[in-house]
């Protein structure tokens, strides 16, 4: 495949995309979300919105949120690993990045593992700045987080 970002086409996540979305969660976390806890995101969460990403019909990444008053707490986002390393996350963060903003938030948060480099350095290019760290916020190996804040539009 080349190295190329691929044409691709964004929606809302709808309920029969959740096991699609959770073999993408296999191949990108050690402690990937179930489909139980999608669907009551799609279902139960009046805050959370999420977003697909889309390539020739086949859900390639997806991004979520939720929209809390003024402010957009990234929850999740991944790109299938046959598709990394062509500025897809980064796509896929700026969609998330004017969704909010057209919701109203003035600022996104998020929270990384303090290992994972890639992610943040992706972040940072959005404007995100480490304010802070979760320690053991990872339940899969106590890993700690850091929070990470940007501004809107600036991201």
């Amino acid at each position: 495949m080349a190295a190329t970002a691929p044409d691709v086409t964004f929606r809302m996540m709808r309920q029969q995309d959740i096991p699609a979305i959770c073999e993408i969660e296999v191949e990108s976390f050690t402690a990937p979300w179930s489909e139980a806890a999608f669907m009551n995101e799609l279902t139960q969460n009046h805050f959370a919105h999420y977003t697909v990403m889309e390539y020739e019909g086949r859900i390639i990444g997806y991004g979520g949120m939720w929209i809390i008053i003024d402010e957009a707490h990234i929850t999740n986002i991944a790109v299938r690993a046959a598709y990394r390393g062509r500025k897809l996350g980064e796509r896929l963060l700026a969609e998330l990045a004017v969704k909010a903003y057209r919701l109203g938030a003035a600022r996104m948060t998020l929270e990384v593992r303090v290992s994972n480099v890639v992610a943040q350095r992706l972040y940072a290019k959005f404007g995100f700045r480490g304010v802070g760290v979760r320690r053991g916020y990872y339940s899969d190996n106590g890993e700690d987080a850091l929070i990470m804040w940007a501004d809107l539009p600036a991201v």
